[in-house]
């Protein structure tokens, strides 16, 4: 056979091999979101187990590829189940929509920079449907430092709405460290404020997590994370498994 024929021929492969081998990278169980993208063409489902005393939830998220810098992200809290009274609530959690851009790869003592616009729809059943769109806006870095630790942070900002409809600023920050063992698998420590509001405003949520994560292939990936809460607004006791895989 030719040799540029043969040429050819393999030239579609060695292309699907450079493209997988990186291996997949997940935006949970943290609350810090990552700046990386999933990549072009490429989609990611990520899901997962939620479960504190008071409460249950199978939160999941899809994302999507637009361009090596750009993707689209649906996601939802998914079935919920809610014991803090005798009735035991149960629905399904709002959906919302968003965008990651990823504005920067980190160099030397810069970090990488993503910037995460989202919008959050009132979909879900009455129990636990929120009150009209509420848009935010998150801002992960990330700074890889020696030896295979890195720190990660995200302030944001969320504009939720009171009963009356009235636009309510609050705000959002996580920190992050994250221990890497080789390519497959991490742990982490992070101190999560995914709420942050006046008391007249519904207060503030804050948590202490900490958890990993082990990729049993290059686009399969198993995750488990604890929160200890903070403040009497955030459940005492929490914990997730996830399953996350690349298509």
């Amino acid at each position: 056979m030719p040799k540029r024929l043969l040429c050819a021929l393999a030239l579609p492969l060695c292309c699907a091999a450079s493209e997988t081998s990186d291996w997949i990278a997940t935006d949970r169980p943290d609350f810090v979101d990552a700046p990386g993208v999933v990549g072009k063409g490429r989609v990611q489902l990520e899901t997962g187990w939620l479960q504190s005393s008071v409460a249950r939830s199978t939160p999941w998220m899809l994302r999507a590829g637009v361009s090596d810098a750009l993707e689209l992200r649906l996601e939802s809290d998914g079935r919920l189940h809610d014991r803090s009274d005798p009735m035991r609530t149960g629905g399904w959690g709002d959906a919302a929509l968003s965008a990651k851009w990823r504005v920067a790869e980190g160099e030397g003592v810069a970090p990488s920079v993503g910037l995460i616009a989202q919008v959050d729809f009132a979909t879900g059943s009455a129990a636990f449907r929120g009150n009209g769109t509420r848009p935010s806006l998150r801002l992960p870095l990330v700074w890889d430092l020696p030896p295979d630790l890195s720190l990660g942070l995200m302030p944001g900002v969320y504009l939720d709405r009171d009963e009356r409809g009235r636009h309510v600023p609050t705000g959002q920050f996580g920190i992050t460290l994250a221990k890497n063992f080789g390519e497959r698998a991490y742990t982490f420590i992070e101190l999560a404020a995914p709420r942050i509001a006046r008391g007249r405003d519904g207060g503030s949520m804050a948590s202490f997590d900490f958890g990993g994560g082990y990729s049993l292939t290059r686009d399969l990936h198993v995750d488990a994370g604890v929160m200890l809460g903070l403040n009497r607004r955030t459940p005492d006791l929490a914990f997730t498994l996830g399953l996350s895989v690349r298509l």
